[in-house]
This record gives structure tokens, sequence and C-alpha cells, in this order.
């Protein structure tokens, strides 16, 4: 089931199923979130838990074995309407027998979308209904159409960050599992230049960045869509393998994957969020749409 919000500025959809944005459109209606065309990315904006990236070799906890997957398992689970009216929507997803095949804990998950003006606020909150600490990890995988319109290419788009930085790349190759090797992909930069064989070698993990703010812009125009990545350790940079940039994704994560050659035990990730019992813990990302 699908249900809409808007304000002056945006209107927006999103769907019980993942509690996903699936549209967003401007005041002269045009849509600028990706049209989840299957042919290269069924996606639209998907919300990641209880990870985020790929753990397609599987976890332990408490010795017992978990298969894993990739993203997580919330992004396909139907989730319940709790309320749509004027600029804001709420959902809300429980565990169950089926997700406690996958992930061990009781919980509940949150998500609320709020018009802001030319932003789209994003809360999810995670609460641990179980009796014991419930290490977890949540992403963001919003995905924005490029070009923005038919008088644009590839070339007229750069990513653009608040402040010169030094970014960190996590090696995830070849399957999206954390190597454990890291580079330096550049010094004293404030844009990376979109190209149709940026994303080659499938995403850009990114971590030790200063800026608030990291966007994808129009270079003549200045028109843009920027997520506000402060507080996030992690952020990437995805499209899928077309012959041209059809969409890029921003994706502010508070996790890493899995690592290559599985079995890690859950509660020893080093980047996972780890929740007491009866506890809350909200996550917000701002998107602004300024196009």
């Amino acid at each position: 089931m699908q249900a809409t919000i808007q304000n002056e500025f945006l209107t927006l959809t999103a769907d019980t199923l993942g509690a996903e944005m699936i549209s967003v459109k401007n005041k002269q209606g045009e849509e600028m979130l990706w049209c989840g065309d299957p042919q290269a990315w069924a996606g639209h904006a998907p919300i990641l838990f209880p990870w985020a990236g790929n753990y397609a070799d599987g976890f332990t906890y408490q010795g017992k074995q978990y298969p894993g997957c990739r993203h997580g398992f919330a992004r396909h689970m139907e989730y319940t309407l709790l309320q749509a009216e004027g600029d804001s929507m709420t959902f809300e997803l429980s565990s169950s027998e089926e997700t406690k095949k996958q992930y061990p804990f009781d919980f509940v998950l949150t998500v609320t979308y709020q018009l802001v003006g030319q932003k789209v606020q994003l809360r999810v909150t995670a609460t641990n209904k179980s009796g014991e600490k419930m290490p977890f990890g949540l992403g963001f995988h919003p995905g924005f159409a490029v070009p923005f319109d038919a008088n644009h290419t590839t070339e007229d788009y750069e990513f653009r960050f608040d402040k010169l930085e030094n970014p960190i790349l996590i090696d995830t190759a070849p399957r999206g599992l954390a190597s454990g090797k890291c580079s330096i992909l550049g010094t004293g930069m404030d844009t990376i230049p979109l190209t149709d064989d940026l994303f080659a070698n499938d995403s850009l993990c990114l971590t030790g960045l200063n800026s608030s703010t990291l966007g994808i812009y129009e270079k003549d125009t200045g028109r843009h869509i920027s997520c506000e990545i402060a507080g996030f350790p992690y952020t990437l940079l995805w499209s899928a393998p077309t012959e041209t940039v059809r969409f890029v994704c921003i994706e502010p994560w508070r996790t890493l994957p899995g690592t290559e050659g599985g079995g890690m035990e859950l509660s020893e990730h080093p980047a996972a969020a780890v929740l007491e019992p009866g506890a809350s813990d909200t996550t917000i990302l701002n998107i602004n749409f300024a196009r």
C-alpha cells in the first residue's frame, strides 16, 4: 500500500513494503528519485536494517549460524502504516518468527518521513524488545535520477563536499564484503566528477570525512540534491553498471558490511551499534532537494 504527503515544495510517496520512498517530486511535478527500473536497479531508496552491505556469507550469534543477505531483510518486509497526514507519515515494523530466522532479536523499527521546506527528513528509531543486548547496523540507500533533464549529460554533474577532504576509501570489492584494506582516494578534494565509468568497480565506500553535506550538483546551474552526512561514519557512492549513468546513490551508513569468508560473530562486529534491553536509538537523515 502506498501513501502520499506534500508541502508547498515537495510531494513524497512511500510504500508499506520496506517503508521505502518511491517518489519525490518538486513543485513543477518533476520526479527526482530513481524510477526503480529493474533492468538497472529495482530499488528507489531502501532502508537497510539490521545491517547494511553484504552479509552473503552469513554470521554467527551465540554459536548459531545465520544465513545473512545483502542489506538486511527489513527492506523486503511489509510495514504497518501508522499515520499519513499533512506533511508527515509513519511506518512500523515488528520482529516476528520469520525475522528471527535471520536475526535473533525482538525489535520494533519505526520510520517517519517529515517534509520541511525542500528537505525530506527521514527518522528511523530502533527499539530493543529483547532481554539481551542487541547489536545492529543501519544505513540509507536513496537513489537520485541523473541527469536532471534532457539538456544535460553525465559529465555535467559532480559530487560536492562542503569542506576540503582527504577521503579514506574502504575496499569492499569484489562482492561488497570488507577486505580490511583501505587507501586514500585523494587529498584536498571538494569534488568527485561524475563519469560513466566511476562505478566500474562497484561502490566508493568513504570514511574519515569532515563535511556536513555531500551532494550531486549540476555544474552550470547549481541545482543539486544533497544529504546531511555529519554523524555518519561511512558514506557510499554507487550506481548500477549501465552504459551511461541513469542515477546515483548517496548512502550514509552507520555500519560496515560483513567480511570475506563469513562466520563473523555478530556481537563482535567492530562497526555495529549495540542497544541495551528496552533501549531505543534514533538515526536521522536529511535530504535537500534543491532542484
